[in-house]
């Protein structure tokens, strides 16, 4: 089992939640939470106090973890929770003897089996987006705290504007302009995890009742968040798509690895298109049964479409998953002001991950 000694101190303020899922941190945020102690994410104590990380895989560690993509499940546990620069110690899912190393850390008394499996389950997912992973969890009959699936504070600030400007028509036909002055306390109450009186005559607009009404307001919130994910993104892979097409490869001349470069760059740029229209369809979907709400009055077009909306939700986190790491890691590797060239083998290696990443959604989306 790795030790990890790197700060882990920038976890907590992270707004990468499609990367980082801090337990520590939710573990103060609702100590006085009964319903976040009795519906943990674990049974083992210690891995609730551990940072989950979507790991991308560096030169030595691919072939030590069993994934099919260049992305892993990296669970550590601080050595002090209260202070995580202090580091902690960690493991890969899948990696050889995770099992055991799971054992180590999670302790006895807990039920590892069940722990094993969610680990397994987070592992299934290209991603950690809260709506994404609530959803997961609850199909593979996980009973966890909503509390363990929010938006990190500043997401939700960064997503306020968005939001405000996007439900405003909504706001005025709930509230007949008596929330004039107020919308953004409004959008406020409406993406926190807790209930709110003032959302009322929202509840009342879309005609929804107890469960439904929460269900249907999570579905609500994930459709917004991942549209405010996706409309900052878009721009981000157009630079990738046509970055594509300049990238030079330098080194050694490798004239069949050139040549497969080319063919993939081709076929990587047919795919990512085709994803981005895959998960645009979708919003594509939510935009007009909201604008009949908004425009026609029709509440029951809307409200239908959100207690449906799970499988949706499920298929729109995983598609922006894929494409933002295509974006991100995109970047990382070929910041901007630098030369847009790698060594043959390098290109590859970066070009296969993302072609797998890309691979299930592709062969969906063509049959």
């Amino acid at each position: 089992m790795a030790e990890t000694y790197r700060s882990m101190r920038g976890l907590e303020k992270t707004a990468s939640t499609s990367r980082v899922l801090n337990l520590a941190a939710l573990a103060v945020r609702h100590a006085d939470n009964p319903d976040h102690g009795a519906k943990p994410l674990f049974t083992s104590p210690a891995l609730n106090a551990a940072v989950i990380i979507k790991h991308r895989l560096r030169a030595n560690e691919i072939g030590t973890v069993t994934t099919r993509h260049r992305t892993a499940t990296k669970l550590i546990v601080p050595f002090e929770r209260s202070d995580l620069s202090l580091g902690g110690r960690a493991l890969f899912v899948g990696d050889r003897g995770w099992m055991e190393s799971l054992q180590e850390l999670g302790g006895q008394s807990a039920d590892l089996g069940r722990d094993a499996s969610v680990l397994e389950a987070l592992d299934e997912l290209p991603s950690l987006d809260p709506f994404l992973l609530r959803e997961h969890m609850r199909r593979r009959g996980f009973d966890i705290a909503d509390t363990h699936f929010e938006i990190s504070s500043h997401d939700l600030d960064a997503m306020q504007l968005f939001v405000g400007k996007e439900i405003g028509k909504l706001i005025d036909l709930a509230y007949k302009g008596r929330a004039s002055g107020n919308n953004s306390r409004l959008v406020e109450a409406l993406l926190s995890s807790k209930h709110d009186d003032r959302l009322e005559p929202l509840r009342l607009t879309l005609r929804l009742e107890g469960d439904s009404y929460r269900e249907g307001v999570f579905a609500w919130k994930g459709f917004l968040y991942y549209k405010w994910v996706l409309n900052s993104l878009w721009p981000k892979l157009r630079e990738v798509v046509l970055e594509l097409g300049k990238v030079k490869t330098i080194g050694p001349r490798d004239f069949e690895a050139e040549s497969l470069c080319r063919s993939m760059k081709v076929r990587l740029t047919e795919n990512i298109e085709r994803q981005v229209k895959f998960v645009a369809d979708y919003l594509k979907i939510y935009d007009q049964v909201f604008e009949e709400l908004t425009r026609e009055g029709n509440a029951t077009a809307f409200r239908d479409f959100l207690l449906k909306s799970p499988d949706m939700l499920i298929a729109l986190g995983e598609g922006a998953g894929v494409v933002s790491h295509i974006a991100s890691f995109w970047r990382y590797r070929f910041p901007k002001g630098k030369p847009l060239e790698a060594m043959v083998s390098e290109l590859l290696d970066i070009l296969q991950d993302f072609e797998a990443g890309l691979g299930v959604e592709a062969q969906a989306m063509a049959a």
